[in-house]
């Protein structure tokens, strides 16, 4: 009887530690992007090391912040992965906690740009990327500055981005530093671009319609976002990234953590998890994300892939997201009215 006793019981707290194993639930909210990668770098391997589960929602920001927002008062996403303007706009409205990056072994290794993006410690980043023109080497002997956009030389085979994307605004302020004007209401850039709306081939909105014009000898530069370089340095022509005079601009994304969620120390480790250097690194090394942990080195073939290197990342002159949140309404007024009439 006694036998049965401590066998009922050890099968007990066996039962018992698969099912609080179970009940260790983290659901966090990501970009679709990558996800098989992620899932095999980042996601699994982490479950495997928690002993927990991981529940994975996918979807377009503003679907995604439409459901941190409609459940506020009793959250179902714990950690999400947004950019610096949204992180800031659900700041505002109250929906999310600060980070405790003393929770984070990792925080310490990131580049200053990622330690808090949007103040008050409210987000961490994890990746970013540079923006800049790319130009066909053989037709043009060089870009030298983020005006040349607009020179006579690529008249009739230049193409921007509209300010609706995520390129559009940086692009935009780079215009204006070319000029000498960086007010953040981008007036003087916008009137720019009206005068020369008929020497552009067009107003893209997808990368891949870049890389098809370019193929199809359409336009000979453009500005892209880094992660896109791959599309157009094998495309068969003699393909160059500029370094303008002024800079690059590009974007970054980070980590956020819904208010009052009851899963912060959960968060917290996915998100260490996450910025540790052997999974920064996996990600740079499969071209996913480029590395917001300064302690990862991969390869010269795989850093041109990517945004690496501190010199790059302490030099990115990034729109800030009080900015981009506050003058996206104006930008696209402007640009309505002035650009597309």
């Amino acid at each position: 009887m006694k036998r049965l006793l401590i066998a009922t019981t050890a099968l007990t707290l066996t039962m018992g530690t698969a099912a609080s194993a179970q009940d260790k639930t983290l659901t966090i909210s990501v970009y679709s992007f990558a996800q098989d990668e992620f899932k095999e770098l980042v996601y699994d391997p982490f479950q495997e090391q928690c002993g927990c589960k991981l529940v994975v929602e996918t979807g377009n920001s503003v679907e995604r912040l439409a459901k941190i927002e409609a459940n506020a008062a009793s959250p179902v996403i714990d950690m999400a992965v947004i950019s610096t303007a949204d992180a800031l706009s659900a700041t505002r409205k109250g929906l999310l906690q600060p980070i405790d990056t003393a929770k984070l072994s990792s925080y310490d290794k990131l580049y200053e740009i990622a330690k808090d993006p949007i103040g008050d410690h409210m987000a961490v980043g994890y990746t970013f990327y540079a923006t800049s023109i790319v130009y066909r080497s053989d037709k043009i002997d060089g870009i030298e500055s983020w005006s040349d956009l607009l020179s006579p030389e690529l008249a009739g085979n230049v193409a921007l981005p509209d300010v609706t994307t995520n390129q559009g605004p940086p692009v935009l302020y780079m215009l204006g530093k070319a000029i000498g004007d960086t007010d953040p209401s981008l007036t003087a850039p916008i009137e720019l671009v009206s005068e020369h709306a008929d020497d552009i081939v067009t107003f893209y909105v997808r990368s891949s319609q870049l890389a098809q014009l370019m193929q199809q000898e359409e336009i000979w530069a453009a500005p892209i976002g880094r992660f896109a370089w791959g599309q157009f340095k094998d495309n068969g022509f003699p393909m160059a990234w500029a370094t303008p005079k002024e800079g690059q601009t590009g974007g970054m994304n980070v980590m956020v953590m819904t208010k009052d969620n009851g899963n912060e120390d959960l968060a917290l480790e996915f998100m260490d998890f996450w910025l540790s250097t052997p999974i920064q690194t996996a990600l740079a090394e499969a071209l996913v994300d480029s590395p917001a942990n300064s302690e990862v080195t991969v390869s010269d073939e795989i850093a041109d892939n990517l945004t690496y290197g501190p010199e790059t990342a302490n030099n990115l002159d990034l729109i800030p997201a009080d900015v981009m949140l506050d003058q996206r309404e104006n930008w696209l007024d402007q640009w309505n009215n002035k650009v597309m009439q």
